[in-house]
């Protein structure tokens, strides 16, 4: 795989996890807005790149060569900022055999706690889902364009070292909010990594849900992780009067168990299919703070 060159636009903390799994499988560039976070990239085995909405000479250079193109930007209301600023760009690029497009499983609304897969209509609630649903269909039209395979990989929501309960209830910001009936699905980022590394591999394209096999109410992984720790859980709220952003209550408005039918099919096996063996794993590492393994706290 030493041949490969891989563009990553917005290597930002799925991004460097895909590039921490690669293995020496060849040459990884990624984006950023800001030169501060270059060293953070570089330690992740990412050649950075400076991206803020315009197509610089570097990145025109980088795109001539790449083979592989991931793409974890968010959209805005112009459209997704990629395509603005390098589809004609994209488009010709020579080397090109297969690109894939970080989404969200928030594109497919509330369905009152019931399950959905892959074959399940668009049906977003918020605005930022609308969007993502826009540019989903951009790229998809692009790859049909140029013959060259997309994949859209929904993701749910994204944990991971030094993004998890754990780390929360070491710093007191967690927190039991209870709404009753309440699931969301997640994903452990070194499966999105995996994800992405056996799509890539095999150049498949198509929709893909990446997230776990056990959707939860969110007080229950706080309440486990508190476990782990032997820890006692923060007390539960009720989400009623909870006080949290309209994007954090946005959240909880939309309630749907996903299923991950299409990346299993394609032949993909999760690390970690729910939040207790991450945690577990990630707890008897010692790497929960920030991915560097090391003693567990000890049980108080």
């Amino acid at each position: 795989m030493s041949e490969k060159q891989i563009l990553i636009f917005g290597a930002g903390y799925s991004g460097k996890a895909f590039a921490r799994a690669s293995k020496d499988a060849g040459t990884i560039l990624g984006t950023t807005r800001a030169a501060e976070k270059f060293e953070a990239l570089r330690q992740a085995g990412i050649q950075p790149l400076l991206f803020d909405g315009a197509l610089t000479p570097e990145i025109s250079d980088a795109l001539e060569k790449t083979t592989h193109l991931v793409v974890s930007v968010a959209p805005e209301e112009a459209g997704d900022p990629v395509l603005n600023a390098a589809r004609q760009a994209i488009a010709k690029m020579p080397a090109l055999e297969w690109i894939a497009y970080l989404s969200t499983v928030g594109v497919y609304g509330d369905h009152g706690g019931g399950w959905v897969d892959e074959t399940f209509e668009c049906r977003p609630l918020s605005k930022r889902s609308m969007l993502r649903v826009a540019a989903e269909q951009d790229w998809l039209k692009l790859g049909r364009d140029i013959a060259r395979p997309v994949a859209i990989l929904r993701l749910s929501g994204i944990y991971g070292p030094g993004r998890n309960a754990l780390v929360n209830l070491e710093n007191g910001t967690a927190r039991r909010l209870v709404k009753p009936g309440q699931v969301f699905n997640r994903i452990h980022c070194d499966d999105i990594a995996g994800a992405l590394w056996h799509l890539l591999k095999h150049t498949s394209g198509g929709i893909f849900n990446v997230t776990d096999d056990l959707p939860a109410p969110p007080q229950d992984v706080v309440t486990y992780a508190a476990g782990l720790m032997g820890v006692t859980p923060p007390p539960e709220i009720p989400f009623e009067t909870a006080q949290l952003s309209p994007m954090a209550r946005s959240f909880y408005g939309e309630n749907k168990r996903v299923a991950n039918t299409a990346i299993k099919a394609a032949g993909y096996r999760f690390r970690f299919p729910d939040y207790r063996s991450a945690f577990d794993h990630m707890w008897v590492l010692g790497n929960w703070r920030d991915g560097e393994a090391r003693s567990p706290m000890k049980r108080s």
